[in-house]
């Protein structure tokens, strides 16, 4: 028969309570037990000496026996000093999985994507700039040379003035 060292469930609706029971593995939670060596409040504060009472010398018998505990109440134990408990360490619990790492490399493919536009914009801007400095330049230089004519142009347009005749 295998035997563990499990929670029962107690309490209200929200209002959880439980006791830590020795049970056949084969019942279900809340059914029945072989021995209750304990309780656990999780309501009560974290520092509060009621929020876990456990009868350790019942404990270590049942642990001695063969009894399993279950992750929890291993941490119990080894709270009270009854048995150890080696941390478990597992990388690759917090990793995210193929279908968040397909949204993430979408959300990446965007950011460069927008980026790049972001880019191609400010360059088209610069161009831009330089187009109208350079229009603006022409444009100067033409209304230059059109306000004050140069000495060939006054030269050229007196002879044409001259050869024509008045009308008068």
């Amino acid at each position: 028969m295998a035997v563990s060292i499990r929670l029962s469930r107690g309490g209200s609706k929200k209002r959880p309570y439980y006791r830590i029971v020795v049970a056949d593995a084969r019942n279900p939670r809340d059914g029945k037990f072989i021995e209750k060596i304990g309780t656990y409040n999780p309501l009560l504060a974290k520092d509060d000496a009621k929020r876990i009472v456990l009868d350790t010398e019942r404990a270590s018998y049942w642990l001695g026996v063969g009894a399993q505990p279950t992750d929890r109440v291993a941490r119990f134990l080894d709270v009270t000093g009854v048995r150890e408990r080696a941390a478990r360490n597992n990388p690759n619990k917090g990793k995210p999985g193929e279908k968040a790492l397909e949204r993430i490399e979408e959300r990446e493919k965007k950011l460069a994507e927008a980026e790049e536009a972001k880019v191609a914009a400010a360059a088209a801007a610069e161009e831009a700039k330089a187009a109208a400095a350079a229009e603006a330049v022409v444009a100067a230089e033409v209304e230059a040379a059109t306000e004050a004519p140069t000495p060939e142009a006054e030269a050229v347009a007196e002879a044409t003035s001259e050869e024509t005749p008045a009308n008068g």
